[in-house]
Order: C-alpha cells, then structure tokens, then sequence
C-alpha cells in the first residue's frame, strides 16, 4: 500500500483505541496504512502475496496455490438449482 498526496487530518481517539492500533501496527507502517488495512474493502492479490511472504511460506506452497487458483477457474463452484 502507497500513500498517495492528500490532505491530512487529525483525529483524537481515546487510548484503548490507540492502543488497539499500536498492536497492530507492524515495523515502517504508518497508522494511516494500519487503519485502511482493517477497515477498507478486501485487499488486492498483491497484498494477499506480500503477506504471505512476510508469513515466511515458501515458494513451492506459494506456486501450489496459485496452481490452485488456476485450476478453480476453468471448473467454478455452481450454486445448486432450487
């Protein structure tokens, strides 16, 4: 996730709430960025790809799912006939 330009806000939050987002927060990640984390839409498969990197898992479980991925778009899931 990149920060984009923009205007800047302050907000005051109480210290359950800080601390709440301090745990979450990980190294070089602002609290901007740990806030849309959580509280935005799904993320994109490149956030989905960083973080599993940062879960240390290796290459070959990393090619498995995507063979995975693969392999589930030329047989979708049907919803059942009612």
């Amino acid at each position: 996730m990149h920060d984009k330009c923009m205007a800047v806000k302050t907000i005051t939050i109480d210290m359950e709430a800080y601390e709440t987002l301090a745990r979450r927060k990980r190294e070089g990640q602002s609290f901007s960025q740990v806030i849309k984390e959580h509280f935005t839409g799904g993320g994109t498969g490149a956030d989905l790809l960083r973080a599993v990197r940062r879960a240390n898992v290796s290459e070959d479980t990393i090619d498995a799912i995507g063979r995975q991925a693969k392999a589930r778009r030329k047989h979708p899931a049907r919803a059942p006939r009612l």
